[in-house]
């Protein structure tokens, strides 16, 4: 049983999604505001939190900021406006996904559903995707047992997109853990490396999903 914090000063939405969630079987703790979640947060720990944008007393970005204090947990961040400042600043500050209002239920179930599965599993040291096959240990990366020859960054740049899978990454966070804090390239590096990737990859370049005005992520399930 997974542990949800859903906040969001809007009690018909807190409450849809507690129906949903503890029929999945998570059990469902509820927070009117960012206040008191971040109160509540210092007492318990979460498996993922569903955290509102708009609220009266403190918004989500200062409550995720808040939490990314202390915590790693994931965070869903909810918002009615859709924008794509809110989508860049949201995952800057440390959220992993972002869903647009009014939405689905069950939509929002399969992406906790997905973010818990990914923060709960054991890391394989070989990934297979249907003919791909990355293995981290060996550092080798074969595509119908054909090895296919990279460079250091590559090798390093896809390693870090496969082993983060599904998840929206920056072009500040890429850089940053691919390249290092004292990198003194631009975006530009990293978009070369992408191109190149992507042409190394052939038919699963298409993989590298480009999150425009975000950086990337890497789509594709384990097989």
């Amino acid at each position: 049983m997974s542990k949800l914090l859903v906040v969001d000063d809007e009690t018909k939405i807190r409450e849809i999604i507690k129906k949903y969630a503890e029929f999945e079987g998570h059990e469902v703790t509820e927070a009117s505001g960012g206040l008191e979640a971040i109160n509540i947060c210092r007492d318990k720990d979460f498996d993922i939190i569903i955290l509102d944008i708009m609220m009266p007393d403190l918004d989500g970005f200062s409550v995720c900021r808040e939490i990314r204090k202390k915590s790693s947990t994931p965070v869903i961040m909810l918002s009615a406006r859709g924008e794509e400042y809110d989508k860049i600043h949201g995952f800057e500050v440390g959220v992993d996904d972002y869903v647009v209002k009014p939405f689905s239920p069950k939509e929002l179930m399969l992406r906790v559903a997905a973010i818990i599965k990914r923060a709960t599993k054991t890391e394989s040291d070989i990934v297979k995707i249907g003919d791909l096959c990355i293995d981290f240990t060996g550092r080798m990366v074969t595509i119908a047992g054909k090895s296919i020859d990279l460079t250091p960054k590559e090798y390093d740049l896809l390693f870090y997109l496969v082993k983060n899978r599904g998840i929206a990454l920056t072009r500040e966070k890429l850089i940053s853990n691919v390249w290092g804090y004292d990198f003194f390239g631009d975006d530009r590096t990293l978009d070369t490396h992408i191109k190149l990737l992507r042409k190394n990859l052939r038919e699963y370049s298409s993989y590298i999903v480009t999150l425009r005005g975000v950086g990337y992520r890497f789509e594709a399930a384990d097989k």
